[in-house]
This record gives C-alpha cells, structure tokens and sequence, in this order.
C-alpha cells in the first residue's frame, strides 16, 4: 500500500451533468466573472469615498473579498475540467479545498451576526455608536470571525483526513466535500461523519440564533420609532442585510436538512450557496445602496475623464 498522501482523487462533477459540460462552463464562467468584477466594484467604492469609512461599510467590505474568495475555492477546478481537462485532484489540493470551503463559509456566516450586532447597535443605541463601534472593536470582530471560522475548518479537516484513503478514489461531486469524501475512506468514518454533522449543525445554529436576537432588538426599537418616515429610514438599512442573510442560509438549510439527500438536489444547492449567492450579494447591496452607488457613479465618471483627457 502506498502512502495515501500521495493519492490523487477524481472529481465526478455535477450528477447528471453528463453532455452539459459546455453550457455549464459558460453559464458558470459568466456568474464567477461577475461575482469577482461587482465585489471588485464594491471595494473601489468603498475605499473610494471618505463617506462610507464607516463600520457598516467596513464590515461590507470584508464581505466583499468573502464573496471573491469563497466561490474561488472550488469554481477554477469546477471550470478546468468542464472545459475537458483533467478531473485529477491530489490528495493535498483535495484537503485544502475542503478546509477553505469550510473556513470561508463559516467566516461569512460568523461575518452576518456581527453585521447584525453593527445594526443592532446603530438602531438601539445610536447615541452610543460612535463610542461603542470604534475601529478598534471593528477590526477585533473581523479577527473573531477569522479565528472561529479557522477553529470550525481545522476540526473538520483533521477529523476527515486523518482517516486512511488507500482503495476508491472517485469523488462522487464536483469539489471535495465531507459527505463525498468520507465513503472513500478504507476505515470507520463514523467518528468524522458525527463530528462534521455537529460542527456545522452547531455553529449554523448559533449564528441564526444570535442574527435572530439582534434582529429582535432591532426590530423592537423600530416599533417604538413614532414617525413612519423614521420608521422607514431604519427599516431600510437592515433590508439588504436581511436579504443576504436569507440567501446564504437558505441553501445551507436546504443541503444539511435533507431526510433522504439527493445527489442532483444537494449539487445544485451547493452551486447556488457557492457561486450564485456571492454574486446576488453584490448586486443586493449595489442596487439597494444609495451611497454605494453614488461613490461608484463617481468612480466611472472620474475614470471617464481621465480617459477623456
């Protein structure tokens, strides 16, 4: 028996993707393209204008290179073979993927609540905000979530890959993934299989709790706001937020609530979780942002002058 470290697995794709793979490489070359170029967009604005160099703004930039790097973990491979080459994926690219599928993911879940805790605050003690919110607290939230979503992957990855993988090696998916990989191993998986279940089940738990408690707060504050014009100004700043929240966690709901999973149905969920959801993020809060929009109209306009001249 070799040494499993140097094993390569193949990725089989998208489950019943078979005589689509070029349809499949346009549609999902466009939407990681656009992902990339309107979170791009977002940053440019943000850093732009002195405006937005505020912690809402802040919070939504980190979100933006979230929303660049998760889908770029498993689209590259994604794209490569679906044009026709190789399906070979080595046993350590395989582990990293796995690892930063997880660590991005949880990072961005982690990302929501504290973008929740910022409108909590903003909304409930707006007196305070600038007392509370300050660069310093900002900048230890992002750490905190970088650091919990590293704990969540490592667990992950260490209890899947420290299992001996020496027979099968036909990833039944289109990245590596905890439920492909694991039946591949040659011993009991049993241990890894309650371990990733829990980990995720837990954390998704605790961060739509949290989201959820704060919203309550929010939404409790909104309430008692007597004009329905100030009412509306509130409302409005946490729409977008809520929308996000909503996409991201639908997919992942869907995939790990499954009584009886199905292949094509879990694939095409993950797809939406991974690429789909990036890119609506961009356009959620492009579109739904005046001041977003009005740095990035700045942008092109200065960009067009400076051409011109």
């Amino acid at each position: 028996m070799r040494n499993h470290t140097e094993l390569e697995f193949l990725l089989l794709g998208i489950p019943q993707a078979e005589g689509l793979e070029t349809v499949l490489f346009v549609i999902f070359s466009f939407i990681y393209f656009f992902t990339l170029l309107s979170n791009s967009l977002i940053l440019i604005a943000i850093y732009s204008s002195s405006t937005l160099h505020t912690p809402m703004y802040f919070f939504l930039g980190i979100l933006s290179i979230s929303d660049m790097l998760f889908p770029s973990v498993t689209c590259p491979k994604m794209l490569f073979y679906l044009s026709g080459q190789s399906r070979a994926i080595s046993y350590k690219e395989c582990a990293a993927q796995l690892f930063f599928y997880h660590f991005l993911g949880s990072t961005e879940g982690c990302l929501y609540s504290v973008m929740a805790c910022d409108r909590f605050v903003a909304i409930c003690h707006p007196l305070r905000y600038t007392l509370i919110m300050i660069p310093r607290v900002c900048v230890g939230l992002v750490i905190g979530t970088w650091l919990l979503g590293c704990l969540h992957a490592t667990t992950l990855t260490s209890f899947t890959f420290q299992l001996t993988y020496c027979g099968p090696n036909n990833v039944n998916y289109y990245f590596c993934d905890i439920p492909a990989v694991l039946p591949l191993a040659c011993t009991d998986s049993s241990l890894a299989q309650k371990v990733g279940s829990t980990n995720v089940s837990l954390l998704a738990l605790m961060l739509l709790l949290s989201i959820c408690v704060f919203y309550t707060g929010i939404g409790i504050a909104i309430l008692r706001i007597r004009s329905a014009e100030g009412r509306q100004k509130a409302f409005s700043t946490c729409s977008a937020h809520l929308t996000a929240i909503l996409c991201a966690y639908g997919p992942v709901i869907i995939i790990y609530l499954q009584p009886t999973p199905n292949p094509l149905l879990g694939a095409m969920v993950q797809i939406l979780n991974n690429l789909v959801s990036p890119m609506l993020n961009s356009l959620i809060y492009s579109l739904r942002n005046k001041e977003v929009k009005r740095s990035l109209k700045r942008v092109f306009s200065n960009v067009i002058i400076t051409v011109l001249k």
